[in-house]
């Protein structure tokens, strides 16, 4: 799909990395407490991607990636990192599992890029 003379394409689909069978686990849709779930698969512990949204009116998204979402989230929270101490609280809005670091590594990036947020705002 195009967006008539603007010349930006936005992606029907995920890339083949990000879609099911490619190792990765979807969380269910919940706001996230940090606790409860399990930080290891059979293979190794999982590589989440996360996307968080501001509670301060929901404008402001931040893209990441950790082996633990609990403490990663009260990180941001408790305003340690400086790119998302402005617009705290903030709270999980999607986190997909990975067990291949790689993979996770690859979704993040596509994820910032200008298709992977547009693919976030109309899929998410």
């Amino acid at each position: 799909m195009a967006l008539w003379g603007s010349g930006v394409r936005i992606p029907s689909a995920p890339p083949a990395f990000a879609r099911s069978g490619s190792g990765e686990r979807r969380l269910p849709r919940r706001s996230f407490s940090g606790g409860g779930l399990a930080s290891h698969s059979k293979t190794g512990p999982f590589h989440y991607v996360y996307i968080l949204e501001s509670q301060l009116g929901g404008k402001h998204f931040y893209v990441g990636s950790t082996q633990d979402l609990g403490s990663r989230l009260a990180k941001h929270n408790a305003g340690e990192v400086p790119h998302t101490s402005k617009f705290k609280p903030w709270r999980i809005k999607t986190a997909i599992a990975f067990t291949e670091p790689d993979r996770a590594a690859a979704f993040e990036r596509y994820l910032k890029s200008g298709s992977g947020r547009a693919f976030v705002k109309s899929h998410l």
